[in-house]
């Protein structure tokens, strides 16, 4: 088999951040995947299960609400290794062109209040695998650690 594009990069030398992983064009739309890296991988740990699954509810239901993007959101979901999330929209994007959007989302899940969206056994899978204190916690360490003054190289994958 051929290997896919993510497997291509060099986890070794990639930092947190927002990296373009993907463009694909389906019929006439464009679709960005987003690589939102929150964790570096192989340097520290994983996210908690329950934590990204937190993170996955709350942010898939804060960006398909949401003003500006709402109907452009495809997919936001944890990457299988959990360090991170993808997040795919309808349309062709940069890195910096999802950086406010991204922003927004991080710190409303830092500071979300309430019961978690769609947690009940009737909506959920797994609806037991949740972590609210500790998701808001790894929300707020990427916002204010990587998104809160992103630098470039935490905008595009190393070469």
């Amino acid at each position: 088999m051929n290997k896919i594009e993510s497997f291509k990069i060099d986890h070794t030398r990639l930092k947190r951040g927002i990296y373009v992983s993907r463009r694909d064009k389906i019929g006439s739309e464009n679709i960005t995947t987003f690589d939102l890296r929150v964790k570096e991988p192989n340097n520290e740990p994983a996210l908690d299960p329950a934590a990204a699954h937190t993170l996955e509810h709350i942010g898939a239901t804060f960006l398909r609400n949401h003003a500006e993007y709402g109907d452009n959101i495809i997919y936001f979901g944890p990457m299988g290794c959990l360090t991170g999330f993808y997040l795919l929209l309808n349309g062709r994007y940069d890195s910096k062109d999802a950086l406010g959007l991204i922003k927004e989302l991080f710190k409303f899940a830092a500071e979300f209040e309430g019961e978690v969206p769609g947690a009940s056994a009737v909506e959920c899978g797994n609806y037991a695998l949740m972590d609210l204190p500790l998701a808001k916690e790894e929300a707020a360490k990427y916002y204010a650690e990587v998104l809160d003054g992103i630098a470039e190289d935490n905008l595009n994958y190393p070469e």
